[in-house]
């Protein structure tokens, strides 16, 4: 079957809910970075193999913004969805909410972009359709993203140029 060559945001949105137990969170009572991170990619790459059909592998956390504690007892609810596309890239966008259950209220806790690439079943990049936004936040997010892309693009050159320096002073440690 032939991919589409164009789909919409909103046939990507992803949302997965949990509760916060104490074995999920540090001696601050606050869930722990790594697992609130581990969610993040974990419903990122379903929005990405949603909108490709295909595998995907994360090929950068572009950004992770820790805003507000998540506390035990709380519900964390995560939204993802493709915001961008180049070729074999997608920009995933998720959004993390906090919900203390016994009062309702609700917070934003935490933002992040993800990088995804489309593979075929030989691990090479294949193409993607193009997003198409539809809502204010949707329109929003997408034409913002040429401006975080620049920003990955030169941050992959700064940490090929940090691996090539360390690589470099390996057998000097």
């Amino acid at each position: 079957m032939e991919q589409p060559i164009t789909k919409f945001m909103k046939d990507t949105v992803t949302i997965k809910t949990s509760l916060v137990f104490p074995p999920d969170a540090n001696h601050l009572g606050t869930l722990f970075g790594g697992k609130l991170m581990a969610y993040i990619d974990d419903v990122a790459s379903i929005a990405a193999i949603k909108f490709a059909r295909n595998l995907v592998v994360t090929a950068s956390t572009d950004s992770v913004d820790f805003i507000k504690p998540i506390r035990i007892g709380d519900a964390v609810t995560l939204k993802a969805m493709v915001t961008w596309t180049g070729r074999t890239s997608m920009e995933v966008f998720v959004k993390v909410t906090s919900e203390h259950l016994l009062t309702g209220e609700k917070s934003i806790a935490a933002l992040s972009f993800l990088t995804f690439v489309a593979l075929d079943e030989s691990g090479k990049p294949i193409p993607v359709p193009q997003v198409i936004p539809e809502t204010k936040e949707e329109k929003w997010l997408n034409e913002t993203a040429n401006s975080r892309a620049a920003h990955r693009k030169l941050r992959k050159q700064e940490s090929k140029d940090l691996a090539i320096f360390f690589s470099n002073n390996l057998n000097n440690e």
